[in-house]
């Protein structure tokens, strides 16, 4: 790494990652999930989806009973349906299968799936899924710039894998408190991405495990790129201006 440039924001693998390095060689990452660990979630979820189903189908016997029938089809549903809605938002945006593969469903900015969201992305599977074997979904995804399908599109989330650099054994993320926004109020926050917020928010969660020094020069580097992008801003401290940058922009998007 140049020693004129210790802090950059570094874009990889065709933004699907924004990583920031410090000259300590620490990174904090928000790393895309791609379609091939998609796709093993989602068959492991699957699997998980079609025993009960299988169960069901015996003890039933839709083919002979019409009431069985009835029964087992909206049993189907539910299953197929809130299986993934129930876990993405009691889970942390985590089905068994995207667990098991260190995937997670957030919305813009790293916050976590709401129930509405949730349900919207897993509606539009029906579209996902045509005209056979998630074709279309899968296309959505080597397509679009942030690896999303249509209902991801639609409900404004991410699939993101769980990996952050230089995260030491047993060490956890600090979670952001929660305070008023105060001054950044009439903050025009619009021209602030949102893959720009998940970076502030990684820093953020993460400050207390990093060098002062490598702290400080982060902090600085996101204000100075951060600050003209943000109409109305005063003038805090660094970290306090990021702080409030992750509030507002939450704020405005609820």
């Amino acid at each position: 790494m140049s020693t004129d440039e210790p802090v950059r924001a570094v874009p990889v693998g065709f933004e699907d990652r924004l990583a920031i390095a410090t000259p300590e060689g620490v990174e904090i990452e928000l790393t895309l999930a791609g379609l091939g660990s998609r796709f093993i979630a989602a068959v492991i979820d699957l699997t998980i989806r079609l025993l009960p189903l299988i169960a069901l189908w015996v003890l039933l016997d839709p083919q002979r009973r019409a009431l069985g029938a009835a029964l087992f089809a909206l049993a189907e549903f539910g299953i197929q349906f809130f299986y993934n809605v129930l876990f993405e938002v009691l889970g942390g945006g985590r089905t068994p299968g995207k667990r098991w593969t260190g995937l997670r469903v957030v919305r813009g900015g790293g916050r976590p799936i709401t129930f509405v969201r949730s349900a919207l992305r897993n509606i539009l599977r029906l579209i996902d899924i045509l005209p056979i074997a998630y074709a279309i979904g899968m296309s959505s995804i080597f397509v679009t710039s942030r690896n999303q399908r249509i209902g991801d599109l639609a409900a404004g989330t991410y699939v993101l894998r769980d990996r952050h650099g230089d995260r030491r054994s047993g060490e956890a993320p600090t979670p952001l408190p929660s305070f008023d926004i105060g001054p950044a109020v009439d903050w025009d926050v619009s021209a602030v991405s949102s893959s720009d917020v998940a970076t502030v928010r990684a820093f953020l969660e993460r400050r207390d495990t990093l060098d002062p020094t490598a702290r400080a020069s982060i902090a600085a580097e996101l204000a100075t790129r951060l600050r003209p992008r943000v109409g109305g801003a005063a003038e805090p401290a660094n970290e306090t201006f990021l702080a409030l940058l992750v509030a507002a922009k939450a704020q405005r998007e609820r």
